[in-house]
């Protein structure tokens, strides 16, 4: 038997070891000639002597590898799979199995058949070989072994063939073939088969050819030599090229002249064509003309009949206008006298019903005037209580007697009213018919309703709602509003050419009452051209044009137009909606007409809706200042939308409408005019993209309208949608030019209120009742504003008006000076909200007001809202001194205040001592307590006073407070001191109460209890506060350093804004008030800067002559008049020293303080500044308020190089028409560089730069945000902020790029076109700072990518060059997947190219490493493990800790994306109430152990194998006897301490021993042998302790795992506890107590596995009836992920064998 059969029959014994193999082929084969015995009877192992010597071969593991086979299960499975490759893929395994039944095919066996297919195939054919010879016998590079490379020649016998060809002829070639092949190189011979004798040819080319040479010509063959070959070959190339440019030259003529003669056909053909086109235009002509004067010919034939006609009708008309006059008349008279009687009833009536009312009233008085007596008697006494029960009695009789004269008074105004409207019916004026229209009871505005006050709790409210309401002190203010300039004739601008330019199908400028099919303008979107039809049904409802519906909905709720109108353009629409909308206008054209409605019902505004109370209800919730004086969010709210939604879901199948769509935007209710004009001007606020499809719609409308109704109602509608929002500038002309052509009384107040809107903006609420109402006598508004003293004043208003401009008129016209810190105030009900003083509208609040009011069940009319003007902050210099008026304003503001409870005092002294200065300003000196008795309730809050006796102890402490201040005669003290005394104590004592507080939210920085706060921004600082005035954060103003604030692209998310202290720790919020927020701190910082006198020393300073010498941290006081020198010195006292000169400006920063600040913050200058280069960055900020040098802007010459001009030509968009009118130019003036759209500009772009892109909707909006982020960044859009030090813009420029391939282009020309002409080098800077960025994050297309490298190669910026290199490198490896890291972002900042990432080792050392924003983790990989002089890097893996986390990095992945994507996926899966900064660690450790052999890579062992499995073996992972674990305890003792054995003394066990061995022995025993041990291994150095450590641990079968505790519950023989192992091996599960291995899965059979947050599965066998091991574990993805990474090179190593075996066998 031959030896394979010999290993197959012994691995089929059960009993069958490698010995007795061994033992069996000497016994078979010791006598061959070429075995060679063993020569010792313990060795197993045997050689063979082979042609190339001698082979030697080691039984050890024979039979275990021969038995190995691939597993049948897998192989039934993968023969029944449908997949084709798979089948195919494993054929030969498949056919090899085949051959036994019942045993699997042995390795021997299957190397057997291959080898008889090898010979099999080797007989069949003629073999070529190819000989590899090995250079050396350690696979090294530069190692050349001559020895044995002359063996290996000579065993394969390369040296006899290469003597044997070099003496004969091996190129040998037939007479044909060689005739056929050369004969090229002969004249004279023609191919074989025309050639009779060939060996004569050939010879003959032979001699021509090969002249001189040696060669032979054989019986057949042409014997020649490899030169020989080489030069016929090369001599018949030189041939062939010849003939073939003769044949190209010939083909090349032939292919010319056939194009030219198909050239000339079709010139002939076009000529044609073109000629017989020209005569049938000529032809069209002529018959047109024709046409025409036919058709003038029939116009004046109609005519004519028609003017007959006509005139025969209208004396038809008169005659039967007079008989209805005559009837008509009769009919009045009766019904007048009718009328009369009823009035007349109704009149006396009602006036029995006030007296029983005034009866009950009196009575009910006297009542209380009884049972108040009676309550009072026991504390006062008889005469005393009836005395108090009579004042009050008698005050109440006041109340009624003031309320019944009102009331009277209302009626009489009402009646005359009345009469004056009968009176002008007989002279009818402009106004009458928009009165019919809209009638009215009067001016409820103008004439406020008296309301009794309410009790309250306190606060704001309680002050505001205790305000007289009397009209007697109302002074009415008439001062025209300002009006923009405006100067140009719009006669060219007419509507109907407008209308035949930009209407849709067939639709025409006129009149019609027939609904739409499509809107008149071009509108993408489906569910603005769904709003579009509903707004045409609308307009058409409120001409009178369309009867209303007349069925009401049961499903109504109170709900506001304008939340319903928010929650349907929430959602989404289809073509499907928007042809059932169409459909819907289809049937109410069909519709039957009805009678025209009633106007006295149709038109009337909101009595439709019947409220149940005209009065609120009352209401216990806790008043607070900031609650109610808070910039809250717009009122609409998501779950109004999704009642909203439900409810157009529940119409849509309940709708008793037989038609066949509804419009979801129109209701299936009766609506009131009010609600109309709602949604109508709702849409046009809320979609910019209708406002012209609005304007277009009603200008149709009022175009050729016969019925003046409909006028009016239309002139109307126009008047209050130019006082919401203006038209875009393609309508503005045509608009302006229709208004002024419209009829009387109607053009300048229509133009003025258009005027008015396009100067102060949009209006965020459509129009109120009140603009209602004066738009019916097209006059201004009045809005009565009280005043704390208790005055009130009536100003012209209109639905432009903002609050800083009535703030102006009110101050001019009460000489307010210091009108900082005034604001309006609008109070509702128990509600206060705060309009400040800037530019937000009036009526936009007081929309809002009547919009809630109607929610409430009060009609709009009678919305009880009321205006204040007060004191809402301070600023930090305010001194009452400077203006008298603002200190009376807020001394009458605080002391009712006091009353009311806004505002309380600690102290009874402080409250007494107010008291007594309030008596003081009203009587002076003397002090009579009789009147002081009575002025108490007015002095003291009610709450003080309900106690016992406590009026007279108030009284004796006001009287001593009096005494004490104002009754020494000497002291003369004057009425305004007081009163600023008064001031000062509030402006001290309560800075919170006077602040401005904002909504935000705590987006990132230092952990506060609270995400969600209140910014409170008074004189003093900023406090973050919580909704139950906690304060959770104070910074006082020289604590903040810079204010930054941000727009987010996104629409869900709101504007942020950071704070950034001197201690350096940044605080960023999100608000909608995000820029008023910085405007106002910057004002205060700015302001405080100008005037302190105070400023610290940052940067140390000796002066080389004379001067001043400052330290950091000292503190210096300004001399006046010093901050005018030019030179940039300043002049000052230095507190340190004493001493006093000159020092420069950029050694100090000026403390914005008027008082000198805590030594607290003056220390942390001196800690914060201590880096030169720190220093340097921070100056550039510090003094962005004060500067003493010259102006220096900065500038300098732009540098010549290559720009986009000529890209620009054919891909850039059209330039924008530079026509602008005066009126609505810019206040900054227009763009001069306007139409070079690829140069530098400051202005954000409206369109997109690539003309691509104008098509894409969302991605033109993209385009715009991404240039807004790149001009912030640049510095470009807000000069007086420095950029942000995080990647927050940066995010926004390249994020959208990356997501769409198409903007990446346009990112790269807006970076260009800003750093083209670019004047100013700190944006230049910047903006080479995103090209440096964007270089290494993506590349432009083809088209564009030689533009960006002639650009890049043009320019000499210092960055140039790195782009240029960054950009190839990107071009090579790929673009990113993410935006650049803010490591990235902050290196670049900092003008550092290069990127140095630190690393950490498990030997507790670490080193930096350059890193690119191109590196990938396995170059990385390869940087650190060159770095190291590690063999290798396979089986290293980079690990990033952030958090509890410690997770791979896959090979392929760039490193800064993993880390960004790492570092947000860990933000969006820890759930935290406060989001901590995340940082992360980087670590380079040994992932995969199946080449890690101690000793053999010694730098490994030493920095990474000891240090990661030294931790598992003192956790007792380990299965280990008591002598191993001395030694190992012996190996870590010379590792930490060396030779030293004086520290056995004082070891801890637990830091040398396993956990679970520790108390096996007693510590004497343990310490005993340990000291044995390491005595015994003296000679050892601390590196080959660890060495020594690292073998006695690989002998272990755990060796190199990674060890997890898990709880299993799929096998029940399993304990619950496991212990799981993973290494080169595969899955081991271990006993957790006894450390037994239970079994190993190997990574072949292991089919499937997942893993979440808290378990790991996994699938072993088949996948069908495979065994499950379910374990609970946190660690589940690092389980997921370390055997995800074994397997993945397991099947690299399969596929890579699989290749070299294919390689050698061909």
């Amino acid at each position: 038997m031959n030896i394979i059969a010999l290993i197959d029959e012994e691995s089929r014994f059960p009993k069958g070891t490698d010995r007795s193999l061994c033992d069996k082929l000497h016994v078979n084969h010791g006598k061959n000639e070429n075995f060679i015995p063993r020569k010792t009877d313990n060795a197993i192992r045997f050689g063979i002597r082979h042609f190339a010597g001698h082979v030697y071969y080691d039984c050890d593991n024979f039979l275990e590898k021969n038995r190995d086979t691939f597993s049948q299960d897998l192989m039934k499975l993968l023969q029944e799979t449908k997949s084709e490759f798979l089948r195919n893929l494993f054929i030969n395994e498949s056919q090899i199995g085949t051959e036994t039944r019942k045993r699997a095919p042995t390795l021997g066996a299957q190397f057997k058949k291959s080898l008889d297919l090898l010979m099999s195939t080797l007989s069949a054919c003629q073999p070529f070989f190819v000989r590899c010879i090995k250079p050396n016998e350690y696979k090294a590079s530069d190692n050349f072994d001559r020895i044995l490379v002359c063996r290996q020649l000579r065993y394969s016998g390369m040296m006899e063939t290469i003597s044997i060809r070099r003496k004969g002829y091996p190129i040998r070639h037939l007479f044909r073939d060689f005739v056929d092949r050369y004969r090229l190189l002969a004249p004279g011979i023609g191919p074989s088969h025309r050639e009779g004798d060939c060996r004569a040819a050939a010879e003959k080319i032979c001699k021509t050819a090969l002249a001189n040479q040696d060669f032979q010509i054989g019986k057949t063959k042409v014997f020649l030599k490899d030169a020989q070959d080489v030069f016929l070959e090369q001599a018949r190339e030189k041939v062939m090229a010849r003939k073939i440019l003769i044949l190209q030259n010939t083909i090349r003529q032939w292919i010319a002249r056939r194009q030219f003669l198909a050239l000339r056909e079709s010139v002939l053909l076009i000529q044609r064509y073109s000629k017989s086109y020209r005569d049938a235009r000529r032809f069209q002509i002529m018959s047109n003309g024709f046409t025409r004067l036919q058709t003038q010919f029939h116009t004046r034939m109609l005519t004519l009949r028609y003017s007959i006609l006509r005139s025969r009708i209208l004396n038809l008309q008169r005659f039967c206008r007079g008989y209805l006059a005559r009837q008509n008349y009769k009919r009045k008279v009766n019904a007048i006298l009718i009328l009369q009687s009823e009035v007349r009833r109704h009149i006396a009536q009602k006036q029995m019903r006030r007296y029983r009312i005034e009866s009950k009233m009196f009575r009910e008085a006297e009542q209380e005037r009884y049972e108040e007596e009676k309550r009072l008697i026991p504390t006062l006494g008889a005469k005393r209580a009836k005395e108090e029960a009579e004042k009050k009695y008698q005050e109440r009789l006041k109340i009624l007697q003031r309320e019944i004269h009102e009331q009277e008074r209302l009626e009489q105004q009402r009646a005359k009213e009345k009469r004056l409207l009968m009176e002008r019916k007989n002279h009818p004026d402009d106004n009458d018919l928009f009165n019919t229209l809209f009638p009215s009871t009067g001016d409820e505005r103008s004439k406020p309703i008296h309301r009794p006050p309410t009790s309250t709790t306190g606060g704001m409210q309680s002050t505001l709602g205790n305000m007289p309401e009397s009209l007697d002190n109302v002074e009415r203010i008439d001062k025209p509003l300002p009006l923009p300039y405006q100067d140009e004739d719009l006669k060219e601008y007419t509507f109907a050419k407008f209308a035949s330019t930009y209407f849709q199908g067939n639709a025409t400028p006129s009149f019609t009452r027939k609904t739409l099919k499509q809107p008149l303008l071009a509108i993408k979107s489906e569910r603005d051209q769904l709003a579009a039809l509903a707004i045409w049904i609308t307009i058409l409802r409120f001409m009178c044009d369309l009867p209303d519906i007349r069925t009401p909905n049961v499903l109504q709720k109170k709900q506001s137009v304008m939340n319903k109108i928010h929650s349907t353009l929430g959602r989404k629409f289809n073509k499907k909606d928007l042809e059932e909308a169409q459909k819907l206008n289809e049937a109410i054209d069909n519709q039957p007409a009805l009678s025209p409605p009633d106007n006295s019902l149709s038109m009337q505004t909101n009595n439709s809706t019947s409220p149940t109370s005209t009065k609120p209800t009352s209401r216990s919730v806790k008043q607070k200042l900031v609650n109610m004086t808070l910039k809250r969010k717009s009122k609409l709210s998501t779950d109004v939308a999704m009642t909203r939604l439900k409810d157009l879901d529940l119409l849509s199948t309940s709708q008793q409408i037989k038609l066949s769509g509804m419009n979801p935007f129109l209701e299936d209710r009766p609506t009131s005019n009010l609600e109309k004009l709602h949604f109508i001007i709702g849409l046009g606020i809320h979609v910019a993209e209708l406002r012209d499809e609005i304007y277009c719609q009603i200008c149709k409308q009022l175009t050729s309208n016969p019925s003046s109704q409909s006028i009016a109602r239309g002139w109307i509608l126009l008047s209050l949608c130019v006082g919401c929002f203006a038209p875009s500038t393609k309508l503005i002309k045509y608009l302006q030019n229709f208004i002024l052509n419209g009829p009387s009384g109607f053009p300048r107040y229509c133009y003025e209120r258009l005027a008015r809107t396009i100067m102060n903006g949009l209006r965020t609420q459509p129009p109120s009742w009140l603009e209602l109402q004066a738009t019916k006598h097209k006059e201004p508004l009045l809005l009565q504003i009280t005043f704390m003293d208790g005055s009130s004043k009536a100003l012209k208003a209109d639905s432009a008006t903002t609050a800083r401009e009535l703030c102006d008129l009110l101050a001019e016209k009460i000489n307010l000076t210091d009108k900082f810190g005034f604001s309006l105030y609008i109070a509702l009900f128990d509600k206060v909200s705060s309009l400040g003083s800037g530019m937000d509208h009036v009526m936009d609040a007081i929309s809002q007001c009547e919009q809630y009011a109607k929610e409430q069940g009060t009609l709009e009319k009678i919305a009880p809202w009321r205006l204040f003007f007060r004191k809402e902050i301070f600023a930090p210099w305010h001194n009452p001194q400077d203006d008298p008026v603002a200190t009376n304003l807020i001394y009458q503001q605080v002391v009712r205040g006091i009353k009311f409870g806004e505002y309380r005092c600690e102290k009874d002294d402080d409250l007494a001592m107010i008291a007594a200065q309030q008596y003081f300003i009203e009587y002076g000196q003397e002090m009579h307590v009789d009147r002081l008795r009575e002025l108490l309730p007015h002095y003291i809050p009610d709450s003080q006073l309900v106690q016992n006796k406590a009026t007279e102890r108030w009284l004796q402490i006001i009287i001593h407070a009096h005494k004490r201040y104002f009754t020494n005669p000497k002291d003369s003290v004057s009425v305004l001191r007081v009163k600023e005394d008064v001031v000062n104590y509030a402006r001290f004592k309560w800075p919170l109460l006077f602040s401005r507080f904002y909504e935000a939210y705590k987006f990132s920085g230092p952990t506060l209890p609270k995400n969600e706060v209140i910014i409170a921004v008074n004189w003093t600082g900023v406090y973050v506060i919580d909704d139950q005035e906690q304060v959770l954060l104070e910074l006082s103003f020289p604590e903040i350093t810079q204010i930054l604030s941000s727009k987010s692209t996104s629409r869900q998310q709101n504007n942020s804004f950071t704070i950034v202290t001197i201690k350096n720790e940044e605080y960023t919020f999100t608000s909608n008030n995000a820029d008023d927020i910085r405007d106002l701190i910057i004002n205060f910082l700015e302001g405080l800067k100008r005037k302190s006198k105070y400023v610290v020393v940052i940067q140390d300073y000796e002066p080389q002559g004379q001067g001043l010498a400052i330290r950091r941290g000292d503190v210096i006081i300004l001399e006046e008049q010093t901050r005018a020198n030019v030179s940039g010195y300043l002049f000052g006292y230095n507190e340190r020293t004493g001493a006093t000169g000159e020092f420069p400006s950029e050694c100090v920063y000026v403390l914005p303080t008027l008082s000198k600040p805590p030594q607290e913050i003056l220390q942390i200058f001196t800690l914060q500044w201590s880096d030169d280069n720190q220093q340097k960055l921070q100056n550039e900020h510090l003094f962005s308020g004060f500067s003493v040098s010259g102006n220096n802007n900065g500038e300098f010459l732009p540098e010549q190089g290559h720009t986009l001009e000529k890209y620009a030509e054919t891909n850039f968009r059209v330039p924008p028409k530079r026509s602008w009118s005066n009126t609505f130019a810019r206040r900054g003036g227009l763009n001069t560089g306007g139409d070079r759209l690829w140069a530098f500009q400051k202005e954000p772009l409206r369109q997109p730069l690539l003309k691509k892109l104008q098509e894409k909707l969302e991605l033109s909006e993209e385009a715009c945000a991404c240039f807004m982020n790149v001009l912030k960044y640049m510095g470009d859009y807000q000069s007086n902020i420095r950029r942000r030090a995080t990647n927050e813009l940066t995010d926004a420029i390249f994020d959208p790029a990356l997501k769409h391939e198409i903007l990446k282009d346009e990112v790269y020309c807006q970076i260009i076109k800003q750093l083209t002409d670019n004047g100013h080098q700190a944006s230049e800077s910047r903006g080479w700072e995103l090209m440096w960025l964007a270089s290494g994050c993506f590349a432009p297309s083809a088209v564009l990518l030689r533009e960006v490298n002639l650009f890049l190669r043009s320019r000499k910026h210092q960055l140039a060059a790195d782009c240029f290199a960054r950009l190839q490198r990107t071009l090579k490896n790929g673009q990113r997947k993410h935006p650049p890291h803010q490591v990235e972002v902050e290196a670049i900042q900092h003008m550092t190219t290069q990127i140095y990432h630190k690393v950490y080792f498990p030997d507790d050392t670490s080193e930096a490493f350059e890193v690119d924003s191109s590196t990938r983790a396995k170059d990385f990989c390869k940087n650190v493990a060159d770095r190291l002089k590690l063999q290798s890097s396979e089986g290293f893996s980079l690990f990033v800790k952030i958090l509890d986390k410690v997770i791979s990095v896959p090979e392929g992945d760039f490193f800064f994306d993993f880390v960004r994507h790492l570092t947000e996926w860990i933000k969006k899966t820890k759930q935290r109430e406060d989001p901590p900064k995340y940082t992360y660690q980087i670590f380079f450790m040994r992932k995969l152990w199946t080449n890690a052999i101690p000793g053999k890579d010694r730098m490994a062992d030493i920095i990474f194998h000891y240090h990661q499995e030294l931790p598992k073996l003192i956790r007792g992972y380990h299965k280990c006897s008591i002598d191993d674990a001395v030694q190992l305890a012996a190996c870590i003792y010379r590792v930490r301490f060396g030779e030293n054995a004086a520290l056995f003394e004082n070891i801890q066990l637990k830091d040398f021993l396993p956990s679970d061995l520790v108390d096996k022995l007693p510590y004497a025993d343990w310490r005993k042998r340990i000291m044995s041990s390491h005595a015994e291994s003296h000679s050892l150095t601390s590196e080959d302790a660890k060495t020594k450590f690292l073998k006695i641990l690989y002998q272990w079968p755990t060796f190199g795992s990674a060890f997890f505790e898990v709880k299993q519950t799929s096998d029940p023989t399993y304990p619950e506890q496991l212990l799981i192992a993973i290494n080169k091996n595969g899955v081991n599960l271990i006993h957790p107590k006894s450390k037994d291995l239970l079994i190993t899965y190997q990574f072949t059979s292991i089919s499937n596995w997942s893993s979440g947050n808290t378990y790991f599965n996994m699938t072993v066998g088949d996948i069908v009836r495979g065994t499950r091991l379910l374990c609970e574990s946190p660690l589940g993805y690092k389980m997921d992920d370390l055997l995800t990474s074994y397997i993945s090179l397991m099947v690299q190593n399969m596929h890579r064998q699989s290749t070299s075996a294919s390689s050698s066998r061909q």
